[in-house]
């Protein structure tokens, strides 16, 4: 056991930071597990997409959905590894005079996609997450348009080991200049220190909005992770 200690300790230089060894620990598991500085999401990029290059254009074309197969309201991808859901929001009717005549409205949706991280369970201990505290940088990625002014939220929260406490969160809704397109992805990112003992799970959240009129948009994500670092920048 002591040949994986220091393994561990080699790849992460760990004693050089403060972090505590203590020699209860598996760290033949935690050597292979690799807790630290991995991206510890599954499937983080679920329609097979990369912040590196632009998202695809998409065609309008103005037909009408095809009347013998059912609307599509959902993003179609590969969600293995998140759980999904969906809410239907009421149509906007305001800002339309009396007595116009409305063809379509649009329908907008949030289609939402979560996972819960068992910080344990992927190989650390809790000596490193009780008195070491390591820095936790979350990043996502979501893609710009002119669907409406608010496409997209994230929400994170660090949980206590009876998965419901909150220990700290992270919320973010912002607010998009439909005036200004240039049809890329953008960043959303923040880093939890210094969040006191107790943390066992890491939940992430992330909201995307859709739109069914004539046809169907959604709002695409990629690159999302959850990186507990080998540092820690919190007192």
């Amino acid at each position: 056991m002591a040949d994986w200690k220091q393994k561990c300790n080699a790849e992460w230089q760990l004693e050089a930071k403060g972090v505590p060894l203590p020699d209860n620990v598996d760290w033949k598991t935690v050597y292979e597990k690799k807790p630290l500085e991995r991206n510890l999401l599954k499937n983080p990029s679920p329609h097979g997409l990369t912040h590196d290059t632009p998202p695809p254009e998409r065609e309008v074309t103005g037909q009408p959905p095809d009347p013998d197969q059912p609307p599509q309201y959902e993003p179609t991808g590969d969600f293995s590894g998140w759980n999904t859901s969906s809410e239907r929001l009421p149509l906007d009717t305001s800002g339309i005079p009396p007595g116009v005549v409305i063809c379509y409205l649009p329908n907008f949706s949030w289609f939402t996609l979560e996972q819960r991280v068992d910080l344990k369970a992927e190989g650390l201990w809790d000596e490193l997450l009780d008195k070491f505290q390591p820095d936790i940088a979350v990043e996502d990625w979501y893609e710009e348009s002119q669907l409406h002014a608010s496409i997209y939220e994230l929400h994170v929260k660090l949980l206590a080991a009876d998965g419901e406490t909150v220990i700290k969160e992270y919320t973010c809704s912002p607010t998009e200049d439909l005036e200004i397109y240039s049809h890329n992805w953008k960043q959303v990112s923040h880093v939890f220190s210094g969040y006191g003992p107790g943390l066992r799970y890491v939940h992430f959240q992330h909201k995307v909005k859709t739109q069914f009129m004539v046809e169907f948009f959604g709002t695409m994500v990629t690159g999302s992770s959850v990186v507990v670092k080998a540092t820690k920048s919190g007192p």
